[in-house]
């Protein structure tokens, strides 16, 4: 799992603030842990909207990785629920994981980064996870506004 002071809510919080959240993402795709560079470096290639952090239900992101037949990005079981049982112990330990990310796409956050980290904050009994959206289509931006509407849950307290 990446550093979690150097990638943690707060810093993306602070990131998004700051109008650097693109820089954030990236360095944390190439981080140790999310070893994600190649969707890093397909994002830096051309400008992206985002949005966030914000809190989410679970029940409103697609993951798309996972051991399941049809997932897009099929993960061996016992490397992912390896992965998964050592992320739900560090929740128990009291970790708080960095923001997801998803795509938002025709309707949907399609879940790019996180899936392990989505799969334990569930499997703990999350009814909602912090993401940071992104998308190709500017025009979307209003889209997803109107989406989020009522969906956007408050933080834990």
């Amino acid at each position: 799992m990446p550093s979690s002071s150097r990638f943690s809510l707060a810093s993306a919080r602070r990131a998004a603030d700051e109008d650097r959240i693109a820089q954030w993402v990236g360095a944390f795709l190439a981080s140790r842990g999310s070893d994600n560079e190649v969707l890093a470096a397909g994002l830096a290639e051309r400008e992206h909207w985002w949005w966030g952090p914000v809190r989410v239900p679970v029940d409103a992101i697609a993951r798309l990785a996972g051991p399941e037949e049809d997932a897009l990005l099929p993960i061996d079981a016992d490397h992912w629920e390896h992965d998964v049982e050592s992320m739900e112990e560090s929740l128990e330990s009291g970790w708080e994981p960095p923001p997801l990310l998803a795509e938002w796409q025709g309707g949907k956050l399609l879940l790019q980064d996180g899936n392990h980290r989505y799969e334990a904050q569930v499997r703990e009994g999350a009814t909602g996870v912090w993401v940071i959206v992104f998308s190709d289509d500017l025009a979307a931006r209003e889209d997803f506004v109107v989406w989020l509407g009522d969906r956007l849950t408050p933080p834990r307290a």
